[in-house]
């Protein structure tokens, strides 16, 4: 059992995805479940967790049609107005759908300060009720105010995106690696393996290049709470599918069998709850 613990599904407007610029224009069009079943066939992935990509409760219901229909969607990271008063209210119906796994809310469009919000914190603080995992998607300037924000939440659990979006294009590590360690001595934090190549130059990376920051992920976190993402189809801008799962298959083969089974399966399946109900 192999999972891809992060991708995308979207019909695609320019209103809801002013993010995808111009330089990403092969991804400016409808990416659904049929278009993802031929990718994860070829790259033997058994299951998936969708994650939201634009913040409305709409798509976090549509989302959950979509794992409804399709039982290799294994889990779902939606939105939720976590600043709202009534965010209780708003979730209990959602966390209600088995294949609710976590919420997230886009951190790297908000100033630091979002983080420290009151009101943010309350909504946050609502998640442990219901047995939700937070996702933090943030740049590497970030992680200071992230920690902050963990370290209000020790018992709730955090998935980092993207390895918190190092600036790779710039080939610099500090002090995002150290950063990176200082994160990860808190245990309720995991972390993906994915958004990587889309921080470098996506015509020109190697790999080569991304390797310091793998090793520095993994270094940080251990297999024991690092989980493989393929963030598709925004990682098409970059990398196929298939090769972005062969690149981190390259990178892991030096470990054990059991540190590859984690990064592959059991991280993930620990963090969103992954039962055998949801897989």
């Amino acid at each position: 059992m192999r999972i891809d613990a992060h991708q995308h599904f979207w019909h695609y407007t320019r209103e809801e995805y002013g993010w995808i610029d111009d330089a990403m224009a092969v991804i400016r069009r409808d990416f659904l479940p049929a278009d993802l079943a031929q990718e994860i066939s070829v790259a033997g992935i058994d299951a998936v967790v969708s994650v939201q990509a634009c913040q409305t409760l709409a798509e976090t219901e549509w989302l959950l049609s979509k794992a409804s229909a399709h039982s290799w969607i294994a889990g779902v990271v939606g939105w939720v107005p976590l600043i709202a008063p009534t965010v209780a209210e708003i979730l209990a119906p959602l966390a209600a759908h088995p294949r609710l796994k976590g919420i997230r809310h886009v951190l790297q469009a908000e100033p630091d300060v979002y983080m420290d919000r009151a009101d943010f914190n309350a909504g946050l603080a609502q998640l442990r009720a219901v047995n939700l995992t937070y996702d933090i998607l943030i740049y590497h300037a970030q992680l200071p105010a992230a920690i902050r924000l963990v370290d209000r939440h020790p018992e709730q659990v955090f998935v980092l995106d993207h390895i918190a979006k190092p600036a790779i294009r710039a080939g610099e590590l500090q002090p995002w690696a150290q950063n990176l360690v200082d994160l990860a001595r808190r245990p309720n934090v995991f972390c993906k393996l994915s958004g990587v190549v889309t921080e470098a130059n996506y015509a020109t990376w190697t790999y080569d290049q991304i390797l310091p920051y793998l090793e520095a992920a993994l270094e940080a976190f251990t297999p024991a709470r690092l989980m493989f993402g393929s963030d598709w189809p925004v990682c098409r801008v970059a990398v196929s599918y298939v090769d972005w799962v062969h690149t981190v298959q390259r990178f892991t083969a030096p470990l054990t069998a059991a540190e590859r089974e984690a990064i592959f399966h059991t991280t993930a399946a620990r963090a969103y709850r992954l039962d055998s109900k949801s897989l």
